[in-house]
């Protein structure tokens, strides 16, 4: 009998299994549907021996000084402050726009008071601000946003900005400054060697089960456990009930670049043109020394692995439908941005698992973040997995089907 079974080993998951598993002695036993653990996070070594993310660049910045904290405890910290250019009218300019942007792109020398003198002459004026349109001509005008905002977010999404919701841009701050740091948190750094490698040390206790290449439904009647974490789609749990909820997809190009260096930021975006959105190198983000650097492109696509819930007042109002259903299963809680159908960054997602952690046991989630286990029992964690594919750092081919008696110590 297990205290919990917990569906998905991301953040989410993985943050509500450690709380429990540690503070509480509860037993869990975490199901994915992946071969790894970190959910989209997940970062692995590939072949040349490059640390790269599988699923794009994760960037950690936070304000939250008890998410940082929390997470602390289970990795060492390597500094870091994320950069991103952009590729318009053949330069690579600073994004989001700041006054370096606009002295470059348009051959100025402006100062701080002048640029915003000259944001205030370009921008439309928009009342009220619905849209990712509206957010942005309101700030810097119908020129700045068609160089940098409307193929961007046509890409991305597969729809014009003026068809989102002003929360997909306004996302993106306009500066007046030189500061051309992509994050303005009080907290930015990257997991000095890897998200997965945080993961591992987190999930690493005696109570903490995990089973791979798992699809909960295949196990749930066979295995006991008293109540259930589900970080999945939430449509897909009531079987589509009301229909499927929209959400972007992406692929990825990985390569590998026989060069120190491939690009002269972390990030490149490719607004106009280009099939795909960005590039990221690797080598910034973990300030690995490798002779050779890894890069990935990142193509939007409307069918696959769900990334982004597409922010439209007609989705709100189908998300809404499948919430009602989810407040009255009192024996699951929903949690995560597939469970709850908005875009979270993951220092949101820890703070809402730590906020779900908080009401099970009648904490404040800041008390949730801080409560620490006073038994000094050593952590030999088992990793549950299929009854044929090892658990290992990205070497699993995720074939094989879950068995119940996988479950072993």
């Amino acid at each position: 009998m297990f205290d919990y079974l917990i569906v998905g080993a991301g953040f989410a998951g993985s943050v509500l299994a450690e709380r429990l598993a540690n503070v509480d002695g509860k037993s869990v036993l975490i199901c994915d549907k992946r071969n790894h653990i970190g959910g989209n996070a997940y970062d692995y070594y590939n072949e040349d021996g490059i640390l790269i993310h599988k699923y794009g660049p994760h960037i950690f910045h936070t304000n939250s000084a008890d998410v940082f904290e929390y997470l602390s405890r289970f990795t060492d910290w390597r500094e870091y402050q994320h950069k991103v250019l952009a590729d318009v009218d053949g330069m690579k300019v600073p994004i989001p726009i700041n006054l370096n942007t606009i002295n470059k792109l348009y051959g100025l020398n402006l100062n701080a008071h002048e640029v915003k003198d000259f944001f205030e002459s370009v921008r439309e004026k928009r009342e009220p601000v619905r849209t990712s349109e509206d957010v942005v001509v309101n700030a810097v005008g119908r020129e700045l946003y068609e160089k940098f905002f409307r193929g961007y977010t046509q890409k991305q999404w597969g729809l014009d900005p003026s068809e989102l919701d002003a929360s997909v841009t306004a996302r993106v701050p306009t500066r007046t400054n030189r500061d051309d740091r992509y994050f303005s948190d009080h907290y930015q750094a990257m997991p000095k060697h890897g998200y997965t490698k945080m993961f591992e040390k987190m999930l690493d206790h005696p109570k903490i089960k995990i089973m791979l290449n798992c699809d909960y439904r295949d196990i749930a009647k066979e295995i006991d456990y008293r109540e259930m974490i589900y970080t999945g789609p939430v449509d897909a749990f009531f079987d589509y009930r009301y229909g499927k909820l929209p959400y972007r997809s992406l692929e990825f190009k990985h390569e590998t670049i026989d060069a120190e260096v491939y690009q002269e930021a972390p990030v490149v975006n490719y607004p106009n043109g280009q099939a795909y959105t960005r590039i990221t190198e690797f080598k910034y983000l973990t300030g690995q020394d490798h002779k050779k650097t890894g890069i990935v492109y990142e193509f939007p696509r409307a069918e696959g692995d769900p990334y982004y819930p597409i922010p439209r007042p007609e989705n709100a109002e189908l998300y809404q439908k499948y919430r009602a259903l989810a407040d009255a299963r009192k024996d699951v809680h929903f949690v995560g941005r597939l469970a709850t159908y908005k875009y979270y960054n993951m220092d949101q997602i820890v703070a809402q698992a730590l906020t779900v952690y908080g009401k099970i046991v009648g904490l404040k989630r800041k008390e949730a973040a801080a409560i620490r286990m006073a038994s000094a029992t050593p952590a030999t964690a088992t990793t549950v997995t299929t009854a044929t594919v090892p658990y290992t750092n990205g070497k699993t081919n995720g074939t094989s089907r879950p068995t119940a008696n996988a479950v072993s110590n």
